[in-house]
């Protein structure tokens, strides 16, 4: 059984990517473009340049977008728990020590998630396997085609 659930470990791990991925950038997408209701619920959106909401929308939209797709998964998973960990220490818990007194239970939430992604990496289905081929030469150095391709 623990042999099953191993081997699927990489397949749940890049589906738990995808998902906090999505969510994380449908916060950017209703605070810089209005969807979903848009940050008022009149598809309204944060001022440009608005420190610290516009920032960290950009941050959600675009790390998100990352994410979801597991292209730079560390970096862009890193970025967002440091930017979920400035949201909930700033922002939520001056006003309550508590997560559920303080309305801070999503940052809480995708700081740790996105911390978990910088240990683990991708995991299945990202897009950063395309670029880096996972085999080892016979003398265990890397060769050209094992590379990553950068822009």
């Amino acid at each position: 059984m623990t042999e099953r659930l191993n081997s699927a470990q990489p397949y749940v791990l890049g589906l738990f990517r995808i998902v906090v991925g999505l969510l994380f950038a449908c916060h950017g997408a209703v605070s810089l473009l209005g969807l979903l209701g848009g940050v008022d619920g009149d598809g309204g959106t944060v001022d440009t340049g608005a420190w610290p909401g516009w920032y960290a929308a950009v941050i959600e939209l675009v790390c998100g977008g990352l994410v979801l797709l597991g292209l730079g998964t560390r970096a862009a998973a890193f970025l967002s728990s440091g930017a979920m960990a400035y949201a909930y220490f700033k922002v939520h818990q001056p006003d309550a020590l508590w997560p559920i007194e303080n309305n801070g239970e999503s940052a809480a939430m995708y700081c740790w998630a996105m911390l978990l992604l910088v240990f683990t990496g991708s995991g299945a289905f990202g897009l950063d396997r395309l670029f880096t081929r996972r085999s080892s030469s016979p003398d265990g150095r890397r060769t050209a085609e094992q590379t990553p391709v950068t822009a």
